[in-house]
């Protein structure tokens, strides 16, 4: 293997092991360049935040309002709605979740209650 081909060969490995995370201050994926959270980062932070589902809405609101100063700070006219801001990181992870459920005691009947 010559150094040019060893060189294209790692840096196809580097690509490729690069996470799906946020390039600030752009808000870009640093894999794929869609905006973030791209699809699979989506994915993975589901899967990151499974059993904690209110941290993840935590996370997400903290990116949130980064995402907003830097975008704002690059180009304030292209900085979005905040509709459209809020639906792309808080407005995809479901929230109808068992985690989210409050659960109370049976519920008995007049009939039931002791007197």
């Amino acid at each position: 293997m010559t150094g040019q081909q060893r060189r294209l060969s790692v840096n196809r490995l580097a690509a490729a092991e690069v996470e799906h995370l946020p390039l600030r201050p752009l808000w870009l994926c640093r894999r794929c360049g869609q905006p973030w959270p791209c699809g699979a980062a989506k994915l993975a932070l589901l899967a990151e935040y499974r059993d904690v589902p209110v941290s993840l809405f935590l996370y997400l609101a903290g990116c949130l309002h980064d995402a907003i100063d830097d975008l704002h700070r690059l180009n304030p006219s292209v900085t979005g709605s905040v509709a459209d801001m809020f639906d792309r990181f808080l407005g995809w992870p479901p929230r109808h979740t068992h985690a989210y459920r409050v659960s109370t005691p049976t519920d008995f009947s007049i009939e039931e209650a002791p007197s």
